[in-house]
C-alpha cells in the first residue's frame, strides 16, 4: 500500500491540541493525585447510600478510623464544635484507660510506604487531660515500619482555642503494603484531635502524588479542564464543587460528598461499601489545579456552574431572574480575577497570599457541563447571560459551549444550531465541547466525522473513550482494540483540526478496586500505578503534533477499506514530517510512503510502535508495560512493516 503526502499546507494545528480532562471519579483526587495518605482527616465524611435521585446521606465522621489496639478499652467519638473550622465542625475526643491505647485509620487498602522515605505528619490536638507523648506509627500484623514520639508539650502556640499543631517525620524502615496509621497516647488520658494528615515528602510541590504527576507531565499536554463534568454541577445544587470553598487552608475547606458516591454501587461485591463513602476534602483546590496545570505546561480549562444541578440527576435550578443566579455569574468574574488579576485586586490577593504573586494566565473558561436546551433548562439564555457578563469584563477569555452528553441527539442538534446562529461573532463561541463514550466499531467508522462540519464554530473533543466492555471497576476494560480504536479516530480529528481545536480523552485517572467507571487513562493502587493501552495513544498523539495538517491527497478513504487509518502533519522549526497510521488488522501490513520532493530523499525514520498480542490485551498492576510503545528506526520509505494491531508514529526530517 502506498500512502502519498502532498506538500499543501491544509489545517493549522493549534498548539497544544491534545490535553486533560480531571474529573474526581474513581478516587481520581482524594486517595488518587492529591498525596493525602489517610482517608477522613478531618472526621467529616458522610455516607450517601442509594441511587443518583433516590438517595439519602447521613453523617459517618468515624468512618476509616477504629480504636486501636481493636477491643481495648480506648474510647473515640465525634463531637461537634472544633475551633478549627465552622465549615468541618466535628472533630475526635479520645479517652483511654491504659498506656498504648488510640486510634488508627485504615487509609483506603492501607499505606504503602517505600524503604527510606519521609512522611510528613500534622495534626491539631487539644490535651483536655493529658501531659504524656503522643506515639505514631504504621503497622501491620504487629510490625512497626515507620514510628515518632511526639510530646504532648511540644506543639506550635495555642492558635485554635488550646488546639495547639504538631508535626513528625515518620521514615520507612522497610517497604509495606496495606498497614494501618496508628496515634496512641503514652499513658492513659483525654485528648481532643483533628485534621490528621500525612504527606510523602517527595510529593510534588508538597501537594501532588508523585509518579501519578510524572504521567501527567510526561504527556506534554496542551491544556487541562477542571473539575468536571458532573462533579461541577453536583447532585444537587448544594452537592456541587464550589471553588471558593478550596481557596481556604487544607483544614478549613468544608468537606462535600462526591456525587459519584450512588453511582456504580454493588453490594454483592462489596463496591457499595467502598463507593458510599466517596467524599472530598477539596485537598486538591482551584489553586492547585492551576498550579497542576502550571507545573506540567497546560493550559487551564475550568469549566462553570451556570445554576443547573446535574440534569441527568435533577430537574433543580436557580432562576436567571434571582439574585442566586447572580452569584453564579459574579463566581465566574471572581474565578477570573483569582487566576488573573493583580495581587492588589481583591481575589488577586487571595492568589498571592497562597503563594502565587503572579498571575496564572487563564484564557479558556467553559460555560457548563453536558447542558442541554429543554423547555423548562433554559440552557443558551444563560449560555448569552455569561458571555456578555465575562466579556464585559475580560474580553480577551474564550468561551467553550456545550453541546449536551452526546452527539446524536436531537439536544446537540439543537446545540449546533443554537451556536451556528452566533458565528458571525467569533467571540460568542469559541468550541463547543462534545461527548462521545462508544463502543471501538463507532470509532472506526466515524473516522470522517468532522470532515463536513461547518468550519466557523470549533469544536472540543472533550470527552470521548471507545468502550468494549462495559461494568464497573473493570482495568481490563481497557484493551488494545479500544485505543487502536481511539487512535485511529484520531486521525480523522487531526485531519481537520481547522474546526477540531482541543481533544481531550475521559476519565484520567481510577484506583483500582475504587472505580465507577471504566475504562480509563491511568490505573494505579496506593504503591503503584500504570499506563493503560489508550495512554500511550493519548501520549503520542500529544507528544508528536505538527504545526499544520498536510494533504494526504484523498487516499485515506480507500485505505480505510482495508483497516488503515493515517494522516500527516509537518513540525516546522524541524522541517520534520510526522505520520501517524493504525493497522487496525490482525496481519502485518508493509506501506510505502510517498512524499514531497525535498523529503522524498529521507535516509532515516525514526518510529514509535505500540502493538500486543490480541485485541483484548490490556495493562496491569503485575504487568505494568505489557503494552508501550517501542523505538525503532526504518532505513527507506519503501517496505515500512506496520505491525498486526498497531499504532504506529513516523518522524522524518528532509535530508540535508
Amino acid at each position: 500500500m502506498e500512502i502519498r503526502i502532498g506538500s499543501a499546507e491544509k489545517a493549522e494545528i493549534q498548539e497544544g491540541m491534545i490535553g486533560l480532562f480531571f474529573e474526581d471519579i474513581n478516587y481520581a483526587a482524594d486517595g488518587g493525585l492529591y498525596a493525602e495518605m489517610l482517608e477522613n482527616r478531618s472526621f467529616e465524611f458522610v455516607k450517601a447510600t442509594g441511587d443518583a435521585r433516590d438517595y439519602q446521606v447521613a453523617y459517618d465522621g468515624g468512618y476509616a478510623w477504629g480504636t486501636y489496639p481493636v477491643g481495648a478499652g480506648a474510647e473515640a467519638r465525634c463531637v461537634m464544635g472544633s475551633p478549627l473550622s465552622e465549615e468541618n465542625p466535628h472533630y475526635m475526643r479520645l479517652r483511654t484507660a491504659k498506656p498504648g491505647e488510640g486510634i488508627r485509620n485504615k487509609a483506603y487498602e492501607g499505606i504503602c510506604l517505600k524503604k527510606g522515605m519521609e512522611y510528613k505528619l500534622l495534626f491539631w490536638a487539644r490535651c483536655v487531660k493529658f501531659q504524656g507523648d503522643f506515639d505514631v506509627f504504621v503497622e501491620k500484623d504487629g510490625k512497626r515500619f515507620a514510628e515518632a514520639r511526639v510530646p504532648a508539650a511540644g506543639g506550635t502556640e495555642e492558635t485554635y482555642n488550646h488546639f495547639r499543631r504538631f508535626e513528625t517525620l515518620l521514615k520507612a524502615e522497610e517497604d509495606t503494603e496495606r498497614a494501618d496509621f496508628v496515634l496512641c497516647l503514652s499513658e492513659p488520658g483525654v485528648v481532643e484531635i483533628d485534621f490528621i494528615s500525612l504527606m510523602p515528602c517527595d510529593a510534588v510541590a508538597g501537594i501532588f502524588r508523585r509518579d501519578l504527576f510524572e504521567m501527567l507531565r510526561d504527556m506534554h499536554p496542551g491544556f487541562m479542564r477542571f473539575p468536571g463534568g458532573c462533579i461541577v454541577e453536583g447532585n444537587t445544587l448544594a452537592n456541587r464543587y464550589r471553588y471558593k470553598d478550596s481557596l481556604k487552608p487544607a483544614w478549613a475547606r468544608r468537606n462535600n460528598w462526591n456525587r459519584w458516591a450512588v453511582h456504580g454501587t454493588d453490594s454483592e461485591n462489596g463496591y457499595e461499601s467502598v463507593y458510599s463513602h466517596y467524599n472530598q476534602t477539596l485537598g486538591m483546590g482551584y489553586y492547585e489545579y492551576f498550579l497542576l496545570c502550571e507545573l506540567i505546561g497546560a493550559k487551564p480549562l475550568p469549566v462553570l456552574n451556570v445554576g443547573f444541578a446535574c440534569q441527568y440527576q435533577s430537574d433543580e435550578m436557580v432562576s436567571r431572574d434571582s439574585a442566586a443566579f447572580r452569584e453564579f455569574l459574579q463566581d465566574a468574574l471572581d474565578l477570573i480575577e483569582f487566576a488573573n488579576g493583580a495581587a492588589d485586586t481583591p481575589w488577586g490577593a487571595v492568589r498571592a497570599e497562597m503563594g502565587h504573586p503572579k498571575p496564572f494566565g487563564l484564557t479558556m473558561v467553559g460555560i457548563g457541563n453536558e447542558q442541554w436546551q429543554t423547555e423548562k433548562a433554559d440552557f443558551f439564555e444563560r449560555y448569552e447571560m455569561f458571555e456578555k457578563t465575562i466579556h464585559e469584563h475580560a474580553p480577551y477569555i474564550r468561551l467553550i459551549g456545550s453541546a449536551g452528553p452526546n452527539v446524536s441527539s436531537g439536544e446537540y442538534r439543537m446545540a449546533w444550531e443554537f451556536y451556528h446562529a452566533h458565528e458571525d461573532r467569533p467571540d460568542f463561541a469559541y468550541a463547543v465541547d462534545e461527548h462521545y463514550y462508544v463502543p471501538p466499531k463507532w470509532l472506526y467508522e466515524h473516522v470522517d466525522f468532522y470532515d463536513e462540519y461547518p468550519r466557523k464554530v470549533k469544536v472540543f473533543s472533550g470527552e470521548y473513550a471507545a468502550h468494549p466492555s462495559s461494568g464497573f471497576n473493570n482495568p481490563k476494560a481497557n484493551t488494545l482494540d479500544g485505543a487502536l480504536a481511539e487512535a485511529a479516530f484520531l486521525t480523522g480529528v487531526e485531519r481537520n483540526a481547522d474546526v477540531v481545536v482541543l481533544a481531550s480523552y475521559a476519565p484520567l485517572f481510577a484506583r483500582v478496586g475504587y472505580a465507577q467507571w471504566s475504562p480509563d487513562l491511568i490505573w494505579f493502587d496506593g504503591a503503584g500505578c500504570y499506563g493503560s493501552p489508550s495512554y500511550y495513544v493519548q501520549k503520542m498523539y500529544a507528544c508528536n503534533m505538527g504545526d499544520v495538517e498536510l494533504d494526504t491527497c484523498g487516499g485515506e478513504r480507500e485505505a480505510w477499506k482495508e483497516g488503515i487509518y493515517y494522516c500527516a502533519g509537518l513540525a516546522r522549526e524541524r522541517d520534520e514530517i510526522i505520520v501517524k497510521i493504525v493497522n487496525s488488522k490482525e496481519e502485518a501490513r508493509s506501506v510505502d510512503l510517498a512524499l514531497p520532493e525535498r523529503w522524498k530523499d529521507s535516509c532515516k525514520i525514526q518510529a514509535q510502535i505500540l502493538t500486543g498480542e490480541s485485541r483484548d490485551s490490556y495493562n496491569s498492576l503485575g504487568e505494568p508495560e505489557k503494552i508501550m510503545p517501542m523505538e525503532k528506526a526504518f532505513m527507506s520509505l519503501k517496505g515500512i512493516e506496520l505491525p498486526p494491531l498497531s499504532f504506529t508514529v513516523l518522524r522524518l526530517g528532509a535530508r540535508d
